[in-house]
């Protein structure tokens, strides 16, 4: 089943693919500060640049005053960059007051995101605090004097605890703390850790060790109890029907939809790099397509078909699509 965005999430990332005047979608060039977080090949990388304007004598008063970002990603991810940089600029802030900018500012701007794509709100937090770091090292300003603690040396001292993202235990820590996270779910929905081969979750020193160790069993046994429905008493048939149910698309409506999202979402991205996709034919859930342009034989080839074509597929139209390279 599709991803249910807001307007407003599908409008930004509708606006940043097209380049609408007032988007952020790019780079700066010799920017003040500069950040990243994530990783192409764990699905979502961001880039995140800024520049300021310089206080003649005290750099912890520097403002941005122009934000932008790079951003491979879904349509969350895009949208929550968008988002990010808009706050950023509308807030006239320094870089120490832009890191107060949470993951649920960011949320809330969008008017909301399924709680399976918070992680793309994270990122761009995560961003945004390396690029002030980035910023606070030019400057020489001691962000330690400061009270601000940046976790600078995180991901060079903690050991990779979840392999498939490249997540550090301290990390992951921090962030069960930060961001209230009390079970696996949550932690896998905020920060995508265990969320491929689950293999962290229940080995030693793994993500539910952790989670004991935040809250303490009891308190987390008692959160689940929470959780626990006691059994409905209301009529099947009207349980049945207080659930949406997916609408069922012929093959014909199947392929004008998938046309219909390669058109508005796909091709946009691709052509502003000079390629585009030409779809050879659609079975069932299978979309048989090549890149052609400037994305033909692309050694990303590949990487931009799952991540980029077959990716968004699964988000507008239905989670069941496969891209099929010919």
């Amino acid at each position: 089943m599709a991803w249910e965005y807001s307007e407003k999430t599908k409008q930004l990332f509708m606006d940043a693919v097209h380049g609408k005047p007032g988007t952020h979608m790019g780079e700066i060039d010799d920017p003040d500060g500069l950040g990243e977080h994530g990783s192409i090949a764990c699905g979502d990388a961001m880039r995140f640049t800024f520049r300021v304007r310089r206080h003649a004598t005290n750099p912890a008063e520097d403002v941005i005053t122009d934000a932008r970002y790079l951003t491979f990603g879904c349509t969350s991810a895009i949208a929550a960059s968008e988002a990010l940089c808009t706050l950023i600029e509308r807030g006239g802030y320094t870089p120490i007051q832009a890191l107060k900018v949470s993951n649920q500012d960011i949320v809330d701007f969008l008017d909301g995101l399924p709680q399976q794509k918070i992680h793309c709100s994270v990122m761009g937090a995560e961003a945004l605090e390396a690029a002030v770091f980035n910023w606070a090292q030019k400057r020489g300003v001691d962000l330690v004097q400061l009270g601000i603690d940046m976790h600078a040396e995180e991901d060079d001292e903690g050991r990779v605890l979840c392999k498939c993202f490249t997540l550090t235990e301290p990390y992951i820590r921090r962030k069960i703390k930060e961001l209230n996270l009390h079970t696996i779910a949550e932690i896998t929905s905020a920060i995508k850790a265990g969320g491929a081969c689950m293999a962290c979750h229940h080995i030693p020193g793994g993500l539910q060790d952790m989670l004991d160790e935040a809250w303490g069993s009891g308190k987390r046994e008692l959160k689940l109890l929470t959780q626990i429905t006691l059994p409905n008493t209301e009529p099947v048939a009207a349980r049945r029907a207080a659930v949406p149910q997916p609408a069922t698309l012929s093959s014909y409506q199947l392929a004008k939809k998938i046309d219909k999202v390669i058109d508005e979402y796909v091709r946009p991205m691709l052509q502003r790099d000079g390629g585009n996709l030409e779809i050879v034919d659609i079975k069932d859930m299978l979309v048989y397509c090549r890149l052609v342009g400037s994305c033909e034989g692309c050694s990303g080839a590949g990487q931009t078909l799952r991540m980029l074509v077959e990716r968004t597929l699964k988000e507008m139209v239905d989670e069941r699509v496969r891209v099929i390279d010919v």
